[in-house]
């Protein structure tokens, strides 16, 4: 009788154990209460460096200190960073066609049909022949050169934006950045660039891309960080207006948007016009910071490595209204991101683990500039840099329909595709590769920085199931939410797929730290390059 009874007990204890293991850690409301601090209207949407993003960051600094995570920093848990804002003065601008042959000029109005860019510091006055490059890319992996036997000094060049089916898309998109693709141009002697946007791959319709032409751009303002030194102009074309640019070149707009569409090959030929521009800008200097956190490891060996946790915490802040709304929230981008580190802290108190390789949680600012928070933190991390291991990276990961399929930015360039992949179906859930390749994700987002620093990453989204009505509900999101006043806290949300969401980022996060050997490159990445050898113990 005792014998069966220790039996019963080892049995009891047993199962018991076992949904203790397996009980959800996540109910969705937590993450969604903290969305509804850091989406309120009394934050302004969190513009960088406003004083809405020195709320939010208050308020997770708070959260995290509460969750038992301890300051990672410079000062206590903030790194501060610099910006450079600039500003156009719209009125004291202008961009015009100039057709010489027959004696033509037209000028293009700001806003309806082009948009002068501010990420460059634009020369006052440019005026210089345009010449078709194509996709504009030079990918020397594929011996692609849209580049080859054009004559491009002095030149201002104008692409369709996207890239050929030929090139992967984790490819095309590293060459498509602004820092890549301006090596190439400025040793060709390009002065600038015209992009016209591929209709085929905007997120969000012409109208709402011209409403905040006029909000500042950023810059990190470290000399380190200047990636396009010598550019005079940037321009990005309405594509209702691109026909004009192609008068007398023997081409249309429309074939070229066509090719584009299905990322067949471009043609590349000199355009008969120039294009003449006058600009000016307002400049001032900006402070914000990244905040760091860490949940310390125990292993001896390992508890010096880091896993990476980052989101975003910035946004767009107030801008031109639509239906009467200013504020630009950032519900889904990214406070869902950002909340979901806080919950992901309060859950590790909630539930501790045991963790070997110690957590990093990182909240950076200043991606709606650029990325630019996570460029300064990448490059200046508050740890030894050899020292992160990966980068698991939360943007926008939009839990609108059940969670049945992720998307996986990263799944076929490291060993942490295969980690979540096997996470994801343990819970039911497929995975896939990115499967619209022309919207450049992979680079629109802070794990991209850290890949440039050697370091695995992934970034992972609710994706819909194709063939259903889900994925009108995201193009629907996209065109009427993604950086409007309308991504706020009055919007559908499936709190069941977020919770599931954070379950698989949490067994994620798990599995690099306890992990025995640190995430690694597979051999074919073209990514792979950026890492160096490593002598923290492996």
């Amino acid at each position: 009788m005792k014998i069966k009874s220790s039996a019963f007990l080892f049995t009891l204890f047993f199962a018991i154990s076992v949904v203790a293991q397996t009980a959800p850690h996540f109910d969705g409301q937590t993450w969604w209460n903290h969305i509804k601090f850091l989406a309120d209207d009394k934050l302004e949407g969190r513009d960088t460096g406003s004083r809405g993003e020195r709320e939010a960051q208050k308020y997770a600094v708070e959260q995290l200190k509460n969750a038992g995570a301890e300051p990672a920093g410079v000062n206590g848990l903030y790194q501060p960073v610099k910006f450079v804002s600039r500003q156009i003065v719209e009125e004291d601008c202008s961009l015009a066609l100039i057709r010489r042959d027959i004696d033509k000029r037209e000028a293009l109005t700001l806003g309806d049909d082009a948009i002068i860019g501010t990420r460059i510091m634009p020369a006052p006055e440019v005026e210089a022949l345009l010449v078709f490059a194509g996709y504009g890319l030079k990918v020397p992996e594929k011996n692609y050169d849209d580049f080859a036997g054009l004559d491009l000094r002095g030149k201002i060049i104008v692409i369709l934006s996207g890239s050929p089916s030929e090139i992967p898309g984790a490819l095309a998109s590293h060459y498509q950045t602004a820092a890549e693709r301006w090596k190439v141009l400025r040793a060709a002697g390009v002065v600038g660039i015209v992009t016209l946007p591929n209709p085929a791959s905007m997120d969000i319709p012409w109208s709402r891309m011209a409403l905040n032409r006029a909000h500042p751009s950023m810059e990190l303002d470290y000399p380190e960080f200047n990636e396009t030194e010598g550019a005079k102009l940037a321009v990005t074309v309405n594509p209702a207006s691109a026909e004009k640019f192609f008068m007398g070149s023997g081409h249309t707009f429309e074939e070229i948007a066509a090719l584009g569409k299905d990322r067949k090959p471009l043609p590349h030929f000199p355009l008969a016009v120039s294009l003449a521009a006058k600009t000016k800008l307002n400049v001032t200097r900006i402070e914000s910071a990244n905040i760091v956190a860490k949940l310390p490891g125990s292993d001896p060996a390992l508890k010096d490595q880091y896993v990476v946790l980052s989101a975003h915490l910035d946004h767009i802040g107030i801008g031109e209204p639509i239906n009467g709304d200013r504020i630009y929230n950032g519900a889904m981008d990214n406070g869902s991101g950002s909340a979901l580190v806080l919950d992901m802290a309060a859950s590790f108190r909630k539930n501790p683990e045991k963790l070997r390789r110690s957590i990093l949680l990182v909240l950076v600012t200043g991606e709606e500039k650029g990325l630019l928070g996570s460029k300064y933190f990448a490059a200046h991390p508050t740890v030894p840099p050899k020292s992160i291991v990966a980068d698991v990276n939360v943007d926008m990961f939009l839990p609108i329909v059940p969670l049945k399929l992720l998307t996986v930015l990263g799944l076929d360039d490291s060993d942490l595709g295969d980690r979540v992949g096997e996470i994801a179906e343990s819970r039911g859930v497929k995975v896939q590769p990115d499967p619209e390749p022309l919207r450049n994700l992979f680079v629109r987002s802070d794990q991209y920085n850290f890949i440039r620093h050697g370091v695995p990453s992934v970034i992972m989204s609710v994706a819909p199931q194709p063939g259903t009505s889900e994925q009108k509900l995201f193009k629907d999101w996209l065109s009427q939410r993604y950086h409007a006043p309308s991504d706020d806290v009055v919007q559908p949300v499936d709190l069941a797929a977020a919770a599931k969401y954070e379950e698989i980022v949490r067994a994620l996060l798990l599995n690099i730290a306890n992990g025995d050997h640190r995430p690694q490159w597979k051999p074919d990445s073209f990514f792979r390059r950026y890492a160096e050898p490593v002598n923290i113990g492996q």
